[in-house]
């Protein structure tokens, strides 16, 4: 099982490697999703390369943000110059992105971020079609959910045991980009989960959108016994002490053995309130115990085996572990220079000359000795496995000149190890032909959250498409069916987050609402496409696919899809921008979720599931974000400001879209219809409160 180090700087790199790390994976350019690490120079990222290479460690660059039209051209690029180095695998966020690299560099593996949010087998075959070689699975899974997607995934599966972790899923935050318009999806995210907040009455003084950091440390054996290919540490944004401590622990529980979940392995690591770890979500117990303020980096190294912290920390100069296992041949003949060769286990061989022998005046040099010295490889990254020598009779060679030869041999060949890959199969980007935008104005479409938000009214202004949560339609089948039967198209708005033992009703819902004449789903995951294809329904996207550019809307076309929603985090002059091969939707009305959370955070401020309360979180200065629940008592945390733009109508007409989109959440039924009637230039509706998005300001 490999293990697979974080790595923000070259001290961070150095420190990965020399205490047990398989794998570094680390940012360079401006798309990846750390862009507040320290970072890496041109010089010092390709030096950080050769000098993993050397060591028989991968690298994976981090290419895991979304990626507008406009910067493709310079990811095409930069896609280039990291396979003519030789990194291992890019890893990706962005479904242009992964079109674009299968493009450009057919033959570099393409590992899925976990900012792809995939929880579900479905999800990792989906990812698999597309092209990637591994998945990164979402942090919330269980050890039964990993167990059956690892018995089952075509790809090898990689999991995060150590580190930060996110209240939202990852890849469906957009918390710091609506607040601050700092985007987690782009790298910069700001933290704002971080920071206290209440609900109603009481002071913001605590952390109900905080976690503790992940520690799988106790589960290690049980997550290679199941089939993990990789174990991710996480921790750009540390220091190298942090990196060498964590990578030092996982390595060092691996070789022991240990991780079968005994407390006694581990006895201060899991106290449930007090340690500053959880292991909450892969226990299958997401509950109080895994919410804290974040710990400083000392507070967040576990505790390996024997109970202790390690102290240690690699330092540029320090001890080498062996890994590199090498061949050495030595040949030594009268009247010639003294010959080695060395090979390693990926075929570089190096060969030198040494000085020529010198008879011996009293005791020959045995063969043994020369190959005593030979494996004699310590404070380099080799380990020699086998040493032959052949020394004609009569001849002697001072031990030092054996070992310059081998110093020389290694040298030479750590050379051929690190040095840049010879590569020619770079091809070219094609974005292929741009359309055409479209010139008549976008329809409007409608999404509700409660049934009892759809009323006569809002019916008879003939929205194109009604967006229903799918437990609605079921819960409510009289009444959708009545309004099937007249014509009124309704799409079934799938939950956001659908795992393996949640599928089979999820299923059972969905051909319950097709035997109604439901035809449309609007789905926000890759593991949603796969079921709902199969079952018949027209697919539509929705934004938590994260459609940023036109070579994600193609591959949303070639998974099907009659439509997608655009990410939130574009604004107008992007949108402009796009190749709309396809039916694009906009959000122009409603509280934008923030974030999603498997966690009730109704029950853990109430003690039971006051669903039908309002439930409201306050910040420090005064702002009010509704929280609603959703499918299988998960929660949205929504915006505390509604996107207005029907006073903004002449800027969205001009971008090419299908339809806008109006989304009701803690609207009563009055305020949905004032709301849509505004958009088609009836009444004064204007919300108390509201924002344009980031329509007009972007993103950084």
């Amino acid at each position: 099982m490999e293990i697979l180090a974080p790595a923000g700087s070259v001290a961070c790199v150095e420190a990965a490697a020399q205490n047990g790390a398989d794998a570094v994976y680390m940012g360079y350019g401006a798309f990846h999703a750390r862009q507040n690490a320290p970072g890496f120079t041109k010089e010092e990222f390709f030096a950080a390369i050769s000098y993993c290479r050397v060591r028989g460690v991968k690298v994976y660059a981090t290419l895991n943000t979304l990626v507008s039209d406009r910067e493709l051209i310079s990811a095409v690029g930069l896609t280039r110059e990291l396979f003519t180095a030789g990194v291992d695998a890019v890893l990706i966020q962005d479904l242009g992105m992964l079109r674009m690299v299968r493009m450009v560099a057919p033959s570099l593996p393409v590992h899925a971020s976990t900012q792809m949010g995939i929880h579900s087998l479905d999800g990792v075959r989906q990812a698999h079609a597309l092209g990637c070689s591994r998945v990164v699975l979402a942090r919330e899974l269980s050890r039964e959910q990993i167990a059956f997607i690892c018995a089952n995934s075509p790809i090898p599966v990689e999991v995060f045991v150590h580190g930060a972790l996110c209240l939202c899923h990852s890849g469906q935050c957009y918390m710091s980009a609506a607040i601050g318009g700092h985007s987690g999806n782009r790298g910069l995210c700001a933290g704002p989960c971080r920071m206290p907040y209440s609900f109603e009455g009481r002071p913001s003084d605590t952390y109900p959108l905080s976690l503790k950091d992940l520690s799988l440390l106790p589960w290690l054996r049980e997550l290679r016994e199941m089939g993990v290919a990789a174990v991710k540490i996480e921790g750009r944004m540390r220091g190298p002490e942090y990196v060498a401590a964590v990578t030092r622990a996982v390595s060092e529980a691996l070789a022991l053995d240990i991780g079968s979940g005994h407390k006694a392995e581990h006895k201060a690591e899991h106290k449930p309130h007090h340690s500053p770890f959880t292991d909450g979500y892969y226990t299958g117990s997401p509950d109080l115990a895994m919410f804290g303020p974040r710990r400083p980096d000392s507070a967040s190294v576990p505790v390996v085996a024997s109970g202790k912290p390690r102290s240690s920390h690699a330092q540029p100069g320090g001890t080498e572990p062996q890994r590199v296992p090498v061949r050495f041949a030595c040949l030594l003949t009268a009247g010639q220079p003294a010959m080695l060769a060395v090979e390693d286990d990926q075929g570089h061989t190096a060969a030198v000359q040494g000085q020529v022998p010198s008879r011996a005046l009293e005791s020959a040099l045995p063969e043994a000795k020369v190959r005593t010295q030979l494996y004699k490889t310590g404070g380099t990254p080799y380990r020699c496995v086998e040493a032959q020598a052949q020394v004609d009779k009569g001849l002697n060679l001072p031990t030092a000149a054996i070992n310059a030869m081998r110093r020389e041999a290694l040298e030479k060949l750590s050379q051929l190890r690190g040095a840049p890959y010879d590569v020619h199969e770079v091809s070219e980007f094609k974005p292929g032909l741009k359309y055409l935008l479209r010139r008549e104005p976008p329809a409007f479409t409608v999404q509700i959250t409660r049934t009892e938000q759809l009323t006569g009214g809002l019916l008879s202004l003939s929205p194109s498409l009604l967006y229903i949560p799918l437990w609605e339609l079921v819960q409510n089948a009289e009444l959708f069916k009545s309004l099937l039967d007249q014509g009124v198209p309704i799409a079934a708005s799938l939950p956001w987050v659908c795992t393996d033992q949640e599928a089979g009703d999820v299923e059972d819902m969905l051909k319950a609402v097709w035997a109604m004449g439901v035809r449309d789903a609007l789905i926000g995951n890759l593991g949603q496409c796969a079921m709902c294809s199969a079952l018949g329904f027209t697919l539509r996207g929705d934004f938590g696919l994260n459609v940023y550019n036109s070579q994600a809307l193609k591959t949303c076309k070639q998974m099907g899809l009659r439509s997608a929603a655009l990410s939130v985090e574009l604004g107008f002059a992007q949108i402009r921008d796009l190749s709309h091969c396809m039916d694009t939707e906009l959000i122009a009305y409603g509280r934008l979720p923030l974030m999603l959370t498997d966690h009730c955070l109704i029950k853990y401020r109430t003690g039971r599931c006051a669903c039908e309360n309002k439930n409201v979180l306050h910040d420090r200065m005064g702002a009010l974000f509704p929280v609603l629940p959703t499918y299988r008592c998960r929660n949205i945390l929504y915006n505390a400001h509604k996107i207005f733009l029907a006073d903004r109508q002449e800027d969205y007409r001009r971008i090419g879209l299908w339809a806008i989109r109006l989304l009701f959440t803690t609207e009563n039924p009055r305020e949905c219809l004032q709301a849509a009637e505004r958009y088609l230039g009836r009444g004064p509706y204007e919300p108390n409160g509201y924002t344009r998005g980031l329509y007009y300001r972007g993103v950084q």
